[in-house]
């Protein structure tokens, strides 16, 4: 037979470590909103930018294009504003050749510093992370039109896409 003081003491222990059981909220890493979420994510105004590296040829390339992979963006969004049953696919494939994007965001990362680099790779993975998922839920079967739910899907990875672009694009301004 336990005290008093032995069975609060043991019903305290036993309420203590049911609470180690509950569920908490999840910490995923995020790159968006820089810093929140991602140590890794600094804000842009923070980057250390090498300005005659950013001024080169090269990166400048770098620039034009991903700002065109930008526009891309845009105009599958139109098509799919005026058709909701507009095949993008064929534009995704064409103007999103992963080996040529990974150059491009590559060309720009050279003029940024080692610590803002760590952070840029992310939205790099983060970007060809979109753009797999976009080409996915795009897709439709021969003959059957696209939902609802899954127009709004991919107008979703779009709008994901443009802003990770965007992101990538706010450490080079």
């Amino acid at each position: 037979m336990s005290t008093r003081k032995e069975f609060v003491q043991q019903s305290v222990g036993t309420l203590a470590a049911s609470f180690a059981f509950l569920p908490v909220k999840a910490n995923a890493a995020k790159y968006g909103g820089f810093g929140a979420g991602s140590p890794e994510v600094i804000d842009p105004k923070d980057a250390i930018v090498d300005a005659d590296i950013l001024k080169s040829d090269s990166v400048q390339k770098g620039l034009a294009a991903v700002r065109q992979y930008k526009q891309s963006v845009a105009d599958m969004k139109a098509s799919l504003a005026s058709d909701s049953q507009a095949d993008i696919g064929p534009k995704i494939r064409k103007d999103f050749d992963f080996s040529v994007l990974r150059t491009d965001l590559n060309a720009i990362n050279v003029a940024l510093d080692e610590d803002t680099q760590r952070g840029t790779d992310r939205i790099v993975r983060a970007i060809l992370q979109d753009i797999t998922e976009l080409e996915v839920s795009q897709k439709q079967k021969p003959g059957v039109p696209r939902s609802e739910t899954r127009l709004k899907n991919v107008c979703g990875k779009l709008d994901k896409l443009e802003k990770s672009f965007d992101d990538y694009l706010a450490f080079a301004n």
